[in-house]
């Protein structure tokens, strides 16, 4: 069985969207209270608290807490949950030499939400026709209208309460048999880039995908909105004479909407691009190759004339695009591998003579001029090139991959395996 999350937005009317920020409320001031025992516990005795010792303590919160008391009670278990979870991460980037960054108390503004473990208890999702919108029951707030889709149906187990840029969204997790997702039987290799989002190179020929530079586009809009917040939080510090604790006008509410509601559109668009780029590349090639990205190691270091560059790289977010062509690929039973850069090095090697250059090209050199062969082109053009020679080898049998895609390699074109995860190697 597979997992997959679908997200609806929900439309509470005027009493139930008021009783969930009211709710809202109450988790974040539960997670600081669970936080606060923690440290306070450690304190006293030099041992932390678990997830199970909060769990009983929760259940003497919830006698003595009328309004505890009303919330679901494995709600308020997610919420600790949730704590729990942050404390482990915290333990992790401790023993492993990173900065640990302690889990800190939580504001209303930045606590996103509550959750439900299982379908049923304290929630209910009643889909409508063809598995899209419906309706969605949760415990205190009787049924709320909500807009979505599924892209597979499944059943729901697990569900999200999500308050971003002022509006409800349920996240649900979905538990399904199988994925049908159409795959291609061409073969292709890509070079992420900034320029051009993607060089695909194909046996045809190099193509191109332009980017959209969504950030890029509304980021004045975004400065002038954050200026106008700055200045009215400035404003409303300086009439109450507390830099905390201040009162918020309707004005200054009003903008701080406007900015997230922005931001919010920046990255749905961003992410609809990402996905629909992926599931175009899946659709069409049943073996697809690219080269493997350390994004942390790309935007490390560099000052301030490094920061608009650093900035349009997080703002393409290679990650997550490699990410999802990879799940993708591995639901439609397409072949998917990421060349090891250190040892391929397409950005410099020669795609026609596969030599390294004498002297390596700086990030500046744009254009690729091999001076072995004489080879000239583009340097993404070559670089797709070089993952496109890579992947076909790949293919034909090469040794080390773990794998045998000789078996289902046709010499021409790419026969595509069932609708199963290829297996990878370890």
């Amino acid at each position: 069985m597979l997992n997959r999350k679908v997200t609806y937005r929900l439309y509470p009317n005027a009493a139930q969207s008021e009783q969930m920020g009211e709710m809202l409320g109450l988790h974040q001031r539960l997670y600081n209270t669970a936080l606060e025992e923690r440290i306070r516990v450690y304190k006293e005795t030099g041992k932390g608290l678990s997830f199970a010792d909060q769990c009983k303590v929760l259940t003497q919160w919830r006698k003595a807490v009328p309004a505890l008391a009303g919330l679901n009670a494995q709600s308020e278990q997610v919420t600790l949950k949730r704590l729990h979870l942050a404390f482990q991460h915290f333990f992790r980037r401790v023993k492993n030499g990173e900065t640990p960054g302690f889990p800190r108390f939580k504001s209303i503004h930045r606590y996103p939400g509550w959750g439900y473990k299982t379908h049923g208890d304290g929630w209910k999702l009643h889909p409508g026709e063809n598995v899209a919108h419906g309706k969605l029951y949760l415990q205190g707030l009787g049924h709320i209208p909500i807009r979505g889709k599924a892209r597979t149906a499944g059943t729901p187990v697990t569900c999200e309460i999500i308050h971003k840029a002022g509006q409800w969204y349920a996240s649900v997790t979905l538990e399904i048999e199988t994925v049908q997702r159409a795959h291609g039987t061409k073969i292709g290799a890509f070079d992420w880039g900034l320029t051009e989002f993607m060089t695909i190179a194909t046996p045809e020929g190099i193509e191109t995908v332009s980017n959209p530079r969504h950030l890029k586009t509304q980021l004045a809009e975004l400065k002038r909105l954050g200026q106008t917040v700055s200045r009215k939080i400035r404003m409303a510090q300086s009439l109450s004479g507390r830099q905390r604790g201040f009162p918020v006008s309707a004005s200054l509410r009003k903008a701080i909407r406007h900015l997230a509601r922005l931001h919010a559109k920046v990255a749905r668009q961003h992410k609809d691009f990402l996905h629909r780029t992926s599931a175009g590349l899946v659709k069409r090639f049943g073996a697809i190759g690219t080269e493997s990205l350390a994004v942390k190691n790309m935007v490390h270091g560099g000052g301030t004339h490094k920061k608009g560059l650093n900035r349009e790289i997080h703002a393409a977010s290679p990650a997550v695009f490699l990410q999802m062509t990879r799940t993708k690929a591995e639901e439609a039973g397409s072949w998917y591998e990421e060349a090891p850069t250190r040892e391929i090095k397409p950005t410099q090697r020669c795609h026609a003579c596969w030599k390294l250059p004498d002297e390596k090209k700086t990030l500046s050199d744009r254009q690729h001029q091999c001076p072995h062969c004489g080879v000239t082109c583009g340097r993404d053009e070559n670089a797709a090139l070089v993952l496109l020679r890579w992947l076909e080898m790949r293919l034909a049998g090469a040794s080390g991959s773990g794998r045998e895609p000789s078996e289902v390699w046709s010499g021409g074109r790419f026969a595509a395996m069932k609708h199963e995860t290829p297996a990878i190697a370890i």
